[in-house]
């Protein structure tokens, strides 16, 4: 019979993204036979984690501070903003390391089945940011899915009216890709926003 603790480890590690009960087993039973150390290294860090981190009050992305070494940063153009549904899409954008504006993390996309409404992913503080910052652009880099679609039509609406400019990231074929690869979707989208070819 398997022990209480090692169950509760198992099920603690079935919390994570794509992680099914094999696969925490196999982690539960490497940090347990093979890396105690580590396992405890790991339980600190995420206890340090989880009590340090919290919201930027300007973007809402993790920092350790009120406010992010982004907004913060006097390097980094204040009239443009770029939406983006997750902390970890400031990550990926700021990898690039080719965008020097700043950033509004939503959390979460509009899901009307699932109860999520605008207020749900903080777009009054969107409203109150662009009303006190006065960009010149919103740039919408909210997921190419059904529900990120819908919420980058949703805030582009909503400030159809305002002195500021919505534009939404460009999709299509990724660099290196063979055609024979792609999904109807990306092709047709690919297909639909073509532009002028630059030699």
């Amino acid at each position: 019979m398997q022990s209480p603790l090692i169950k509760k480890l198992i099920d603690a590690f079935c919390c994570l993204p794509g992680v099914g009960p094999k696969s925490a087993q196999r982690m539960a039973y490497h940090l347990l036979e093979r890396n105690s150390e580590a396992a405890l290294h790991l339980s600190e860090a995420l206890a340090e984690t989880i009590n340090g981190v919290n919201h930027c009050q300007r973007c809402r992305d993790f920092t350790e501070d009120d406010v992010c070494g982004i907004c913060c940063s006097e390097a980094r153009d204040p009239s443009l903003i770029c939406v983006v549904e997750s902390p970890v899409d400031v990550y990926a954008i700021e990898a690039t390391g080719s965008f020097k504006g700043k950033y509004f993390v939503l959390m979460g996309h509009l899901s009307p089945l699932d109860g999520i409404g605008p207020e749900d992913i903080g777009l009054d503080l969107l409203k109150e940011l662009v009303q006190k910052d006065s960009p010149k652009e919103l740039i919408l880099a909210t997921n190419s899915t059904v529900e990120g679609e819908a919420t980058a039509h949703f805030i582009a609406e909503m400030f159809k009216n305002h002195e500021v400019s919505t534009s939404r990231l460009a999709s299509g074929v990724p660099i290196g890709g063979e055609l024979e690869y792609l999904d109807g979707g990306t092709l047709m989208q690919s297909l639909s926003e073509r532009r002028p070819y630059k030699s």
